[in-house]
This record gives structure tokens, C-alpha cells and sequence, in this order.
């Protein structure tokens, strides 16, 4: 015999308050299985499962219309659970687009008009996104006389947010979107590599072939880092071997600018390495390449690749150079 429960043992068994069924009731959710003489509600075991069912989809935030389909099996539970995992996922991208936005007010000063325009950033479209830095790189090239690959190759430094970004990924998003708009940050980023390529060595370094040289240059300075890291005595034959190799490179490098080729100055170049002279010689520069080195620092982020760190990676490459200088004494 199937056993009835009264509304209030119903209550005791799901955990609903008696309001509760009675409103899943009259809402045609889970009607009770039948009726007292006296007109009090009674349920069986499998109304009582069913609210047991109502309860748990209530807490995972499912709408009554989608519980009603698929307690009548006119949907089946996948679908809703589908349906409503959609609505969860761009609820939580919601909720992470605020938080960041919030923690970007919490530290800074910001005004209730930068609050309205960090909203606006972090709500763009891919092709919005696509679209600010793509208008940066036109700016920052427009008139630069260098070879077209390296003009697309400074486009294609850009960032790509993803689906799920973290808040920090969000955050870097709200810098880069702001600074990029910025028009101090445009005009030095585009006097920076004017200055930098503006001259007849400076085109002739961003051709495709130079590019390729000094790749090749750079591989062959990491192998002398990696050298250096793994603890290979400078005054080893294997040390003085990839210095070599690497001073060859440099005068045939400088000897593709300049025309002039001295394997012996190159090497007179590492030995004589001057940490603090070396820094000077970009001093002029230093504007713009803290400008480039942030913008690159925040794709990262945004990206998830490796960030760059100029202390850091100032502090390996004089290590590396004292390195070989030692090498060659």
C-alpha cells in the first residue's frame, strides 16, 4: 500500500518549509497525490522524491518553467542542466568582469566617469578588442619607412582575452585598454620607433634578412646563458668555444650594417663590457622602451605567456656578459 504523508512530515523529509510546498503546489510544480476529507494535502513517496528533485535544481538556480517541463517529460534533465549551465557560466563571467572592474577601483583613485569607461573595456566585444589595438599599431607606424613584415610584425603583438579570463587577465585588459587610448602613451610609442628606425641602419635592421641575422645572433647569446646558468667555468675550453662563436657572429652582424668586419674589436667588445655604460647607451631610449615593455608585461598577462622582467633580465645578460669576458681573458 502506497503510505501518504501529511504536509508538515513532507516538510520534515525535503527540508522544505510547508509554505514552500504549498506554493510548489498551486504553481502546478508538484501537486499533492491527494486530498483529506478535511482538505489537508497528503503525498506519496514519489511526490515526495519530486520535491526532493524541486529543492535540489531550486538550489542549483534552476527557473520553475524549466522544472515544471521536465517533471511533466517534456524536457529531459540534460537539457535543463544544459540550458541552465549556459546561464551560470555567463552569470560568472559576469561576476568576474565586476570583480575586476571593483578591485581596479579598490586600487585606484578612480572617478565615477573611469568607472563607467573600465565597464565598457572589460564588456567589449573580441572584435572591439581587436579593433583598439589594430588602430594603436596604425598610429605608432603610420609613416615608418621600414619593411612591411616588420610593421606586421608589430601588429601582431596583441593581446587575445580569453573565453574564461581570470581577474588578473582582466585587469591587465583594463590597463593595456586605457593606456593604449592614452595619447602621451601613443605619441612616445611612436616616437620611439621612429627614432629607433628612422635612419638608414635603423630600415635596414628591420628588414626581413637583418631580422633573421639577428635572431640567429640572439640564439646564440641564449646558448651562452644557458651555458653560463649551468655553471660551465669561463675558463673552460667548451666556455671559450661558444664565445667565440658568439664575437664571430657580432662582427659578421655589425659587418652586415656597417660594412666594416673585425672579428678581433668584437671581442674586445665583451672583454671591455661595461654594465653601467651599456645601460647608458639607451638612456636616451628608456621612455620608450619602458612604454614597450609594459604594453608587452600586460599581453602577457592577457595571454598567459611568460611575462617579461626587465631588472631581471638585466641582471642575466650582464652576468652572461661578464661570463664570456671572462672566456676570452
Amino acid at each position: 500500500m502506497n503510505e501518504l504523508y501529511s504536509i508538515g512530515e513532507v516538510a520534515r523529509r525535503t527540508g522544505l518549509s510547508v509554505s514552500a510546498i504549498r506554493f510548489y503546489a498551486d504553481e502546478g510544480v508538484v501537486a499533492p497525490t491527494c486530498l483529506t476529507e478535511g482538505g489537508f494535502r497528503q503525498y506519496d513517496v514519489h511526490a515526495v522524491a519530486r520535491l526532493e528533485c524541486v529543492r535540489t535544481l531550486r538550489d542549483l538556480g534552476a527557473g520553475l518553467d524549466g522544472i515544471r517541463r521536465v517533471l511533466a517529460a517534456e524536457s529531459t534533465l540534460h537539457d535543463l542542466a544544459v540550458t541552465h549551465l549556459r546561464l551560470v557560466e555567463d552569470q560568472l563571467r559576469q561576476f568576474r568582469t565586476r570583480r575586476a572592474v571593483l578591485r581596479t577601483i579598490v586600487r585606484q583613485h578612480t572617478t565615477t566617469e573611469q568607472v563607467s569607461l573600465m565597464h565598457k573595456l572589460v564588456s567589449m566585444s573580441d572584435d572591439d578588442r581587436d579593433r583598439l589595438i589594430s588602430e594603436l599599431w596604425e598610429f605608432v607606424t603610420d609613416g615608418l619607412d621600414v619593411h612591411p613584415s616588420y610593421v606586421e610584425r608589430l601588429h601582431s603583438r596583441r593581446p587575445r582575452l580569453p573565453e574564461e579570463p581570470s581577474t588578473e587577465q582582466l585587469e591587465a585588459w583594463i590597463e593595456l585598454a586605457e593606456i593604449v587610448q592614452d595619447e602621451d602613451f601613443r605619441t612616445a610609442l611612436r616616437d620611439f620607433f621612429h627614432r629607433v628606425f628612422g635612419t638608414e641602419q635603423g630600415k635596414l635592421v628591420a628588414s626581413p634578412e637583418m631580422m633573421a641575422r639577428i635572431e640567429r645572433h640572439r640564439q646564440l647569446r641564449l646558448e651562452a646563458r644557458d651555458a653560463q646558468q649551468a655553471g660551465v667555468p669561463a675558463d673552460s675550453s667548451q666556455a671559450r668555444d661558444i664565445v667565440e662563436r658568439v664575437a664571430a657572429d657580432s662582427a659578421e652582424l655589425i659587418a652586415a650594417m656597417t660594412g666594416e668586419h673585425d672579428v678581433d674589436k668584437a671581442r674586445r667588445g665583451i672583454v671591455e663590457f661595461d654594465r653601467n655604460g651599456k645601460a647608458a647607451q639607451w638612456q636616451a631610449n628608456s621612455t620608450g622602451l619602458k612604454l614597450l615593455t609594459r604594453y608587452h608585461f600586460l599581453v602577457a598577462t592577457i595571454n598567459g605567456t611568460p611575462k617579461p622582467d626587465p631588472d631581471q633580465a638585466a641582471d642575466q645578460a650582464a652576468a652572461t656578459r661578464e661570463w664570456m669576458a671572462a672566456a676570452l681573458r
